[in-house]
């Protein structure tokens, strides 16, 4: 464990690049091989816009990294937060508290935040808005999106106190987590159920991205299914019933369209409508 945390207080940015491309070139595979549905979709046509707002995420990330590495500095410095208030602790469980609480906060909070806050669910439907959710999805955000969710993550770093080398390990095993549980890939029902009761599996995360409520308000999770279940957002539905996008913005042809994304947030609001009893 102390190896791994110094491989990644240290993480070149090339390693990091490698994580992100090496995910989404393993899960792409992977759906041509147990696709969950298979989508008579052009799947390089479909990944333009997703990779187009995956480079923006990592423009934005970029020159913003040294506020997380001041942060955690300081706290580490200071022996603020959480973690740092705790009883002395084997540095495994050290870790593993620390990824949770960032997880939490970073992730969890601020998925659901968006979710609630009318001007910023507007942003996130980017996100919501694809009819074709594969691993390329998880990286579908739109600018103003990708600088609220560094906000939180930022809080999170304050709040839990957390060294450099378990905000590295968080934020490369976020990447990869977010892309497994959005990946077009059909798992044993059995395996994903097991899976589902420690991190974010990709049936579970499929009904989040359901057209409908109260489906779409649910599963906010990213790497632990834990605060689901702790705070009552965890449902499930049969994936051969689930629909991806969202009710309220139809379009198919505008929800692929990088200009039409980049608008979407200024659209009047309107949320999903509830779905009906089965």
């Amino acid at each position: 464990m102390e190896q791994l945390i110094t491989y990644f207080e240290n993480i070149p940015p090339l390693h990091r690049s490698i994580i992100l491309v090496g995910g989404i070139t393993f899960f792409w595979i992977l759906e041509g091989i147990v696709p969950l549905f298979k989508i008579p979709y052009k799947k390089w046509r479909h990944s333009v816009p997703n990779f187009f707002f995956t480079l923006t995420t990592i423009i934005i990330n970029f020159p913003l990294a040294f506020l997380l590495l001041q942060t955690s500095d300081w706290a580490i410095e200071n022996q603020f937060g959480i973690i740092n208030w705790l009883p002395q602790m084997p540095l495994w469980l050290y870790v593993v508290l620390g990824l949770m609480l960032l997880d939490l906060i970073g992730a969890y909070t601020a998925h659901l935040v968006e979710h609630k806050v009318k001007p910023l669910w507007m942003v996130h439907l980017v996100h919501h808005s694809d009819h074709n959710v594969d691993a390329t999805t998880a990286n579908r955000h739109h600018p103003l999106e990708s600088l609220i969710r560094y906000i939180f993550t930022l809080i999170g770093v304050f709040v839990v106190g957390a060294p450099i080398g378990i905000i590295m390990l968080y934020q490369s095993a976020s990447v990869v987590l977010s892309q497994f549980n959005h990946a077009n890939i059909r798992l044993p029902k059995k395996v994903d159920n097991a899976i589902s009761w420690l991190i974010v599996s990709p049936d579970m995360h499929k009904v989040h991205h359901h057209y409908r409520l109260p489906y779409t308000d649910s599963n906010y999770g990213n790497i632990f299914s834990i605060w689901d279940r702790l705070f009552g957002t965890f449902m499930k539905m049969e994936v051969d019933d689930i629909v991806y996008g969202v009710d309220t913005f139809p379009d198919e042809k505008e929800n692929s369209s990088i200009v039409g994304l980049l608008k979407q947030p200024f659209h009047k609001y309107r949320r999903p409508t509830t779905s009906e009893p089965k």
